[in-house]
This record gives C-alpha cells, sequence and structure tokens, in this order.
C-alpha cells in the first residue's frame, strides 16, 4: 500500500488493527468536550421548525379537522333538541313593604347585589320547587338514590332541585330571568312560569307568616303589659290621695313662686328696717338735723324756717324799741311759742320713727317666719314630688306602650293580608320555537377549534418526541458536516434508485445507466462524489468506507451509486463488499459469483481472481463479499490491509461497503484502514444519538470522518434539502425546453 493509503498526520499500520495507534481514551473524549457530548443542550427550535412541521402535516390536521367537523354534525344531530323558555320577574326596592305604620314608610337599604343573590337561592330552594315538580309531575329531583337512602327516608323526603333550572340576573338591572330547558317546548314554558308564580307566593307566605308570627307574639305580652299599665295607674292615683292633692306638680310650682315672692317681699323688709333703723338712731340723739333729715322733717323744716323769720323780727324789734317796749315783749312771747313748737315738733319725730322702726322690725320678723314655715312645705313636696315624678313616667310609659302595641297588632293585621307588588311576574314565558340544544354551527366550530388545537399539538409534540435526524443543523451540531442529501425516490424500475430504509425491493443498476438518465437522486451521488474527493487536494482520498451507524440506511445503495458514479468519469473504481455478515452488494449488481471476499480470507486466493466487472461500465469492478460468515469477518483486520495497500496501487478510487458501525467490531477496524469514513443516514429514521455516538466513536478512533450522507429526504423536508429538487426541476424545464426545437 503506498502512502496514500492513510492520512500524511497518522503512522503507517504496525499491528493486526493496521498499525495505527490508538488514542488514550481520555484524550478521545475529553479532547473536545462540547463537540461531542453527548448530553450537550441543544439550542431552541426556531418558528421555521413549527412551520415546517405544520406543512408537513398539513394533510393530517386538516383530515383530522374535517372528521370532527363530520362527527359534530353526525352528532349534533342524532341528539334530542331541547328547547329553553324564560320568564322574567322585576323587583322594586322602591316598594314599600306595608300600607300603613312603618313599612310604609321604609325606605329600601343600598344591598341590592346582596339581595337579588338572596332572591336568587330562594327561587331555588326546596319550597319554592316542590309545589312545582309535584304540579307538573317533574321527576328530575336532586338527591339520593333508593339505594343510598338512610332507612326510613323515602325519595320525597329529599330536597328538590331542578337542574334544568337556570336563574340568572342580568347586568345593571333588578330584573331575574327564569330558564328551563326541556325537550318540550311548552313544558319547558309551564314549569318557568309555575317557578315565578311559586316564588311570588312564597314570599307573601313568608310575609304573612312573619307578620301572623309578629302579632301573636304581641297580643300575648299586651295582656301582660295591660296588667302592669293598670298597676302603675292605681300607684299614681294612691299617691295623689295621699299628698291631697291632684297635680303635685301643679303645686310645687303655685309653691316655688310663692316663696320666691316671699323671699323678694323678705328681703324688701329687711331693707326697709335697716334703713328705719339708721333713722331711728340718728333722731334718737335729740339732733334737730338728724330729726329734719328724716322722713318727719317736712313739718320741722317749716317750723325752722318760721323760726328763723321769727328771731330776725326778734332781732329787729329788739333793736328798734327796745327790751321795755310792748312789742318787745310781743316778738319775745311769739319766739318763745315757735321755739315751743319746734321741741314739740322734734319729740313728735322722734316718737314716730321709733314706731316706724319698731313696725318694720315686726313685719321683717313675720316674713321671716312666713319664709321658713314656706320653704319648710315647698321642700316637703318636692321630695314626694321625684317619687310622684317616677310613678307617673312609669304610668305613662306603660300606657304608651300599651297604645303603641295596639297600634302595632291592628298594623300588622292589615300589612298581612297586603298583597306586595315588589315582586311581580315582568314576561311570562312562551314556548320557543327553535332548540337552544344542540346547536349544530357553534358545536362544528368547536370541534374544528379543538381538533385543530388537537392535532397541531400531537404535530408539535410528535415532531418533540422524534430524535431521528432531519435537519442538516442536527448533524453539524455533532462536529461534523453533511456532504450531501439524497432525495427518495418512488419509481424503482429501470432507473439507478436508492433502496428505502426496511424495503424489500432490489435495486439493480442495470446496463442503460451510463447513458443520459439524469434524476434528482443520480445529481445528490454526483454532488457526493464532487463534495468527497475535491475537498482535500492535499489528502487525496484513495480508500474510503461506507458505514451507517444502524441497518437499513442505505448505505450499501450509497456505496454503490458512488462507485458507478465514480466509474462512469473514466476513472478506475473498486467497490468491496466488506460486510461479511449481511452482503448485499451481488443483489445490487445482479451478480451470481459463488466466491468472494469469505473464499480470498479463508483460502489464501489472490484477490483478483475474484473479481467482477460491471458489464456496462468498463472501470467498475465488484469485489463481493461471498458466503456470508460471522467466523470470517473476524479475519478482515488480517488480510484487508493487504489488500487495499494493493488495490489503492491499481485503482483511483477503493470503496468498502462496511456493515453497521454500532454493535459490530469489523467497521472500527475498517475505519483505521481507510483514507476516509462516510456515514449514511435516513432522514427521519436514524436514531440522533446513534448517529452521535458513531460520530463519537470515529473521532475517538482519529478516523478521517468525511462527512455524513443524509439519504431518502423527501419533498416535504425542510429547506435545507430543497436544492435537489430544485435541480431536478431545472433539468426537467431543460428537457421540455429542448423538446420544442
Amino acid at each position: 500500500m503506498n502512502d496514500k493509503s492513510f492520512p500524511r498526520s497518522l503512522p503507517a499500520p504496525a499491528d493486526d488493527m493496521g498499525g495505527r495507534n490508538m488514542p488514550a481514551p481520555s484524550e478521545a473524549y475529553w479532547g473536545a468536550p462540547n463537540a461531542f457530548d453527548p448530553q450537550a443542550e441543544e439550542p431552541p427550535v426556531p418558528i421555521s421548525q413549527y412551520m415546517w412541521v405544520l406543512k408537513r402535516h398539513r394533510w393530517k390536521i386538516a383530515s383530522f379537522t374535517v372528521a370532527c367537523m363530520l362527527a359534530a354534525v353526525v352528532i349534533s344531530k342524532r341528539l334530542t333538541p331541547i328547547y329553553e323558555s324564560t320568564a322574567t320577574v322585576d323587583i322594586d326596592r322602591q316598594m314599600p313593604t306595608g300600607i300603613i305604620g312603618d313599612a310604609a314608610m321604609q325606605m329600601s337599604l343600598n344591598d341590592a347585589d346582596e339581595f337579588l343573590a338572596t332572591q336568587i337561592k330562594l327561587i331555588q330552594s326546596d319550597s319554592v320547587l316542590r309545589p312545582v315538580a309535584q304540579e307538573l309531575h317533574l321527576a328530575d329531583q336532586a338527591g339520593q338514590s333508593a339505594a343510598r337512602m338512610p332507612q326510613g327516608v323515602t325519595a320525597a323526603d329529599a330536597p328538590v332541585a331542578l337542574k334544568s333550572l337556570k336563574v340568572t340576573r342580568p347586568s345593571n338591572t333588578y330584573l331575574l330571568q327564569l330558564s328551563y330547558r326541556s325537550t318540550d317546548a311548552r313544558l319547558a314554558a309551564e314549569v318557568a312560569n309555575a317557578v315565578a308564580r311559586s316564588y311570588l307566593q312564597h314570599t307573601y307566605e313568608i310575609r304573612y307568616r312573619s307578620s301572623a308570627s309578629l302579632s301573636a307574639f304581641m297580643e300575648k305580652q299586651l295582656e301582660e303589659l295591660k296588667a302592669k299599665m293598670e298597676r302603675s295607674s292605681q300607684a299614681l292615683v294612691a299617691f295623689e290621695k295621699e299628698l291631697n292633692v291632684i297635680n303635685p306638680e301643679e303645686k310645687t310650682s303655685i309653691l316655688s313662686s310663692r316663696l320666691l315672692q316671699l323671699n323678694t317681699e323678705y328681703t324688701n323688709a329687711q331693707g326697709e328696717r335697716v334703713r328705719k333703723e339708721a333713722a331711728y338712731k340718728s333722731v334718737k340723739g335729740g339732733s334737730i338735723e338728724a330729726a329734719q333729715t328724716s322722713t318727719q322733717g317736712e313739718s320741722l323744716k317749716k317750723l325752722l324756717d318760721r323760726l328763723d323769720e321769727v328771731q330776725q323780727q326778734f332781732a329787729d324789734v329788739k333793736v328798734q324799741y327796745g327790751v321795755n317796749h310792748p312789742e318787745y315783749r310781743k316778738a319775745a312771747a311769739q319766739l318763745a311759742e315757735i321755739q315751743r313748737q319746734v321741741q314739740a315738733a322734734g319729740a313728735n319725730i322722734v316718737q314716730r320713727v321709733q314706731v316706724e322702726y319698731e313696725e318694720a322690725l315686726n313685719r321683717e320678723a313675720t316674713l321671716e317666719k312666713t319664709v321658713a314655715e314656706t320653704k319648710d312645705e315647698f321642700d316637703n313636696l318636692n321630695a314626694r314630688s321625684f317619687e310622684y315624678q317616677s310613678l307617673k313616667r312609669e304610668a305613662d310609659a306603660d300606657k304608651k306602650l300599651y297604645e303603641e302595641l295596639v297600634t302595632k297588632i291592628k298594623e300588622a293585621g292589615i300589612n298581612a293580608g297586603f298583597q306586595n307588588s315588589a315582586i311581580r311576574i315582568a314576561d311570562l314565558a312562551r314556548p320557543a320555537v327553535r332548540p337552544v340544544f344542540p346547536n349544530t354551527m357553534l358545536n362544528v366550530m368547536l370541534s374544528a377549534f379543538f381538533a385543530l388545537l388537537l392535532s397541531i399539538g400531537g404535530a408539535f409534540v410528535a415532531d418533540a418526541l422524534n430524535n431521528t435526524v432531519r435537519d442538516p443543523e442536527q448533524i453539524l451540531r455533532m462536529n461534523t458536516e453533511v456532504v450531501a442529501s439524497l432525495p427518495a425516490i418512488r419509481g424503482w424500475r429501470n432507473r439507478a434508485q436508492a433502496l428505502t430504509a426496511g424495503g424489500s425491493n432490489v435495486a439493480v443498476i442495470p446496463a442503460d445507466t451510463a447513458g443520459t438518465t439524469f434524476s434528482s437522486y443520480e445529481e445528490a451521488i454526483r454532488t457526493l462524489r464532487n463534495s468527497i474527493l475535491l475537498t482535500d487536494f492535499d489528502r487525496r482520498v484513495r480508500t474510503m468506507m461506507v458505514g451507517s451507524p444502524s441497518p437499513s440506511e442505505g448505505k450499501s445503495t450509497v456505496a454503490s451509486h458512488l462507485a458507478l458514479a465514480h466509474a462512469q468519469q473514466g476513472r478506475k473504481t473498486l467497490i468491496i463488499d466488506a460486510d461479511l455478515r449481511r452482503p448485499s452488494l451481488h443483489r445490487r449488481f445482479d451478480i451470481t459469483a459463488p466466491t468472494g471476499l469469505t473464499d480470498v480470507l479463508t483460502t489464501g486466493i489472490d484477490w483478483h481472481d475474484v473479481l467482477v466487472p460491471h458489464a456496462s461500465v468498463p472501470d467498475l469492478h465488484i469485489l463481493p463479499a461471498g458466503p456470508p460468515s460471522r467466523r470470517v469477518a473476524d479475519l478482515l483486520g488480517v488480510g484487508l490491509p493487504r489488500i487495499l495497500e494493493e488495490a489503492s496501487a491499481e485503482y483511483n478510487l477503493v470503496i468498502l461497503d462496511s456493515p453497521p458501525l454500532l454493535g459490530f467490531p469489523e467497521p472500527l477496524e475498517l475505519a483505521c484502514l481507510v483514507d476516509g469514513v462516510l456515514l449514511v443516514a435516513l432522514a427521519g429514521s436514524t436514531n440522533r444519538k446513534a448517529l452521535r455516538t458513531a460520530v463519537t466513536t470515529l473521532n475517538r478512533l482519529r478516523a478521517n470522518l468525511l462527512g455524513v450522507a443524509l439519504n431518502e429526504v423527501k419533498a416535504d423536508g425542510e429547506s435545507g434539502y430543497y436544492y435537489h429538487y430544485y435541480s431536478a426541476k431545472y433539468y426537467r424545464h431543460y428537457e421540455t425546453s429542448a423538446s420544442n426545437f
């Protein structure tokens, strides 16, 4: 074997495994941990992936949706129609609950939501629904079954609940809508109206029973209150007799006014007595000036004025006539008389002032005594007045309470018979013309919506659970490349085609394939050939192995077509069937030779003697596997290096069709003997973990991994696969244009 049989960076074979120096496991695995780590986290799925999933499964989604819609139509048509009737009840919160009394003046509270919620629960109560169920013979009663009923309890004892009854309140209204559903439209209307009437009757009975109960209670209390009122009135009358007054309060007022008046007079008398006492003490000393200033000094003043006048006359007479003149004696006698009168008047004034003083003193003492007596009488009466007032208040309160209770009893009796119109039926229910169930259009739309959701979700889940290789980007994450995408071909006869995974048909390379048959698959094979042989001029590939991670992934078909495409260029090509466990090249090339590589390894015959030339392509030679044998497979590592060394000198390209890489030891030996390894993965079938493991193994062996060929790519695949179909379309357009000339 020449130097080109192995990569220049590796040493020549030196042992049974081809002479390659195996790297340490740590070197192989830890050299690039992110590149080959099976647990490495994959990047998020792009939106284009979801669009591709929808496009790929569009017909399945559409079929499932249409099937669900048809099923909805069929089921809706087979269902029993149900009709709904609605009665409307108006609740007037401004209407008083009574016709007289406090109930007639009662105003509504700001509790509309709580009140209407209470009324809804009341409508759904057993007291309202039981008369309706008994009247219309409704069997829709909620309760325990007869088998689960406690001992001694019957189904009739269970509370009635009409499951088909619905009570709703339109927003921002005081209306209640009572809707009932039934298969009989007329029965639905009758039940709705009956429930509304039963509700009105029940509210009236509740109010009547409440008023009657209140009246009965008040009548019981009335007798006790009447006896109490009589006892308090009798006690008041007895107390008035004891005081000997009709109205102690009025007499107390009279005594209070009298005492006030006496106090005033007594105060005035004290002032008068003080003045008279001062006057008496003043005139008691005999002073003319004091007597003159007293209340009785007016006459004395006149006498003093007369005295002054007489004295003046007496002085004039004395000067004029002398003491012996009769006029003098007359004037002296007149003066003496006047003086006597003055003295007598002074004495008289003192006596009268004394009398006035004594009268004032006596009057003061009398008033003081009278005030004291009146005050004692007032205090005594006032002390008994508190007891009287207490008795009177008790008597008045008992009388007032008795009168109010009598009034309330009369009002309750009148209001109990008042049929309040605060709750009234605003609109009676009528039999419905169209059923509300089933709604075929709504069911179809809902089935279509949920079918779309379910089918799309199922498609996404199936895609998420699909761990096969479908996208070239998935292969690029494994630190390798996609060298070609091979399309799936449906027609098998008279054409060179790929074998489907697990298929039983045999693709035979016919003689006319050397002509100008341009198929998309042939163009993909040519692309694969150029991608492998034209990539690296320094290390040109002379020997290569075509393998796959698992069986039935199309590696033998790819190897056959690749060898054929290389030979059609006029280059000598040898293809060796190294899958000694399950050979297949002899079927693909329609070879019937009984000998092959097995005989070369076991008997030692020359490998040239078992070569089979292709009938229509002279530059293509096939080395079949011969009879299948597991034991001979162990000899590949011993005999095949010599064959490859000799064949690489004679042929431009030697291709080995190897067994699957996972689970068999031969591919590992072959990978170390060739210049390059081509992995074939079946789109939509090859497991990503299996392919990752195969790539990791080849890198650990330091084999020259040429890349991965993605086989059987379908037309509904992702965008990365479309270029083959574009090329096929291009050639069809070219052939159509050429035929027009």
